[in-house]
C-alpha cells in the first residue's frame, strides 16, 4: 500500500471513529500503539477504556500503523492532529523520530504524553515508565524469598553481561539483600538472551550447586529456558524458577510447577493510567512539571522526576491464581 493510501486509510479510520461515536463535550484521547494486533497493547487498550468508563466523557481511540515503525507511527500521528484530538498517548517506536510530529502536534494545543516506551522530552509532556529499576530490583528478590521463608540458595540467570537493565535490576536487588538476610545469592550467570544457551546455563547451575533452592531469570528468554531445564532435570519442587516474564510463555511453567510465580507490568493498568495521565493534563490543567505528582485514579498519582517521568508501580505477579486470565493476552 502506498504511503498515501495508508494516510487517507488512517484518516478516514479515525473520522468515522470520531464521528460515530465522540460527542462534541469528550474529551477524545488517542493511544497510539506501537503497532495493532498485539496482545500486550490490546490489553492496554482494555485499561484506556475502563479509564473511559470510569471519567464518563472520554472517548478513547485506539490506533497504531500495521508494522513497527516510526514512519507509521508519524502517519497516525498526523492524522490524529488534522483531526484535533484532545490528547495523544503514545508507545514510541523511535524515542527521537516522532519527536517533530509530536513537537506539531503541541504547537496545535494537543496534550502529548508517552508511555511504556518513551520519547525524548522535547516531544512530549511526560513519560510514564511501566515501573522503576528499584522495584524492579527489589521484586525479583521478593519473589523467590516469598517461597523460600526459612531462607536458602539462589542464583541468576541474566541476559548478557553487557546488558543495561538487567545489570541495573541486579544492582538495584543486591542493594536490598540485606532484608533478605536469609537468602544467599550463589552465582550470576549470563544466557545472552538465547534460549539453548539459557537452558544450559540453568542446567549447569542446578548441577553446580544441587541444594539451589530458585533461579531468578530478569529476562523472558531466560525465565522460559530455566523452567524448562527445572521439568528436564526432574527438580520441579525443589528449585523455583521466578524473574520477569510474559503470561503466554510462562503459562505452562506455572502449570508444571516449575514456576511458582513471577513478575511483568500489567499492560491493562498501563492503558489505564496512560488515558488518566492524558485526560488530567487535557482536561483538568495538570502540568507536568518535575516534582508534579498527577491522579492516575485506582494506580494512584505520579509523581514525576527532573525528566519529567514516573514509574507507574510495581511489577504485577501472576500466579496460578490469575495465569489463565492473561495467558492469552500477551
Amino acid at each position: 500500500m502506498s504511503v498515501m493510501k495508508r494516510v487517507l486509510t488512517t484518516v478516514a479510520a479515525v473520522a468515522t471513529f470520531a464521528a460515530g461515536a465522540a460527542q462534541a463535550e469528550d474529551v477524545r484521547i488517542a493511544l497510539v500503539v506501537k503497532a495493532l494486533g498485539i496482545g500486550f497493547f490490546e490489553a492496554a487498550a482494555k485499561g484506556a477504556e475502563e479509564a473511559a468508563s470510569e471519567l464518563g466523557d472520554v472517548e478513547i481511540i485506539y490506533t497504531g500503523p500495521t508494522d513497527t515503525t516510526a514512519e507509521g507511527q508519524i502517519e497516525v500521528i498526523n492524522a490524529l492532529i488534522a483531526q484535533n484530538v484532545d490528547a495523544i498517548a503514545v508507545s514510541a517506536n523511535d524515542a527521537d523520530a516522532l519527536v517533530p510530529a509530536l513537537k506539531k502536534a503541541m504547537q496545535r494545543g494537543i496534550t502529548v504524553i508517552s508511555w511504556d516506551s518513551g520519547v525524548a522530552p522535547e516531544g512530549r509532556q511526560l513519560h510514564l515508565n511501566p515501573s522503576s529499576n528499584p522495584l524492579i530490583g527489589n521484586m525479583i528478590i521478593k519473589l523467590a524469598a516469598d517461597h523460600l521463608p526459612e531462607g536458602g540458595d539462589v542464583a541468576v540467570l541474566s541476559a548478557t553481561t553487557t546488558s543495561t537493565n538487567q545489570n541495573i535490576w541486579i544492582e538495584e536487588m543486591t542493594k536490598v539483600m540485606g532484608d533478605y538476610p536469609d537468602i544467599n545469592v550463589v552465582s550470576t550467570v549470563y544466557g545472552d538472551d538465547l534460549a539453548d544457551k539459557s537452558y544450559r546455563e540453568a542446567t549447569g547451575l542446578m548441577q553446580t550447586y544441587p541444594d539451589l533452592d530458585a533461579i531468578i531469570a530478569p529476562t523472558s528468554v531466560g525465565i522460559v529456558a530455566a523452567a524448562q531445564a527445572v521439568v528436564d532435570a526432574g527438580k520441579v519442587g525443589q528449585v523455583n524458577v521466578t524473574g520477569l516474564g510474559l503470561p503466554s510463555e510462562m503459562a505452562g511453567a506455572i502449570e508444571s510447577g516449575a514456576s511458582q510465580s513471577f513478575a511483568i507490568w500489567n499492560p491493562i493498568d498501563l492503558g489505564y493510567s496512560a488515558a488518566m495521565l492524558a485526560y488530567e493534563i487535557s482536561k483538568n490543567g495538570a502540568e507536568a512539571a518535575p516534582g508534579a505528582e498527577i491522579p492516575m485514579g485506582r494506580m494512584g498519582s505520579l509523581k514525576l522526576d527532573d525528566n519529567s517521568e514516573g514509574a507507574m508501580a510495581d511489577p504485577f505477579v501472576y500466579d496460578a491464581s490469575n495465569i489463565d486470565a492473561f495467558k492469552s493476552i500477551f
